[in-house]
């Protein structure tokens, strides 16, 4: 099987994507690490009121996250104008909102970390140090819309593991 970092050469950056607790941001952290890129984590650019939402255990609406979906798009063309790649970790669970992180034309690849519900619970039950309580992973998976063009790694394989196959 070709590597596929070869066909990574043409991108400029990556979105690493999931549901919470996929490991997108320790995935982000050393795929970025790995190239010498700009690490982003999304769950630091939620509006105060977003947060809140969740941690109150309330999904948030498309409505929630258009604006904080647009502040990333920016993020990520700012990035790419001043010479950096950037790795983002976020959620980007349905395809319009992919399209949204994408719009401008960048030349960004996805990478869908995909998993089971139950294997995903069982981590973000154990986590202490996030905002996002596991009562909202149901919400995130029948969200979800899996993405058509995108490099699916599932989440079983270590996340160093992952990496090098990108």
């Amino acid at each position: 099987m070709e590597s596929v970092l070869n066909q990574a050469m043409g991108t400029e950056g990556f979105i690493i994507m999931g549901t919470s607790g996929c490991g997108k941001s320790t995935v982000g952290r050393l795929l970025a690490e790995k190239f010498g890129w700009q690490f982003l984590d999304a769950d630091d650019f939620h509006p105060a009121e977003n947060i809140q939402k969740m941690q109150a255990g309330i999904p948030l609406s498309d409505g929630d996250r258009l604006p904080w979906l647009r502040s990333l798009n920016s993020l990520l063309s700012d990035a790419i104008r001043s010479g950096a790649h950037p790795v983002l970790a976020c959620s980007a669970l349905r395809e319009s909102y992919r399209q949204e992180l994408l719009s401008g034309g960048l030349s960004i690849t996805v990478v869908y970390l995909r998993g089971t519900y139950e294997e995903i619970l069982e981590r973000v039950q154990s986590r202490q140090d996030h905002f996002m309580p596991a009562e909202l992973l149901r919400s995130q998976f029948d969200t979800l819309e899996e993405p058509a063009n995108a490099w699916i790694f599932d989440i079983s394989q270590p996340a160093e593991e992952i990496v090098e196959q990108i």
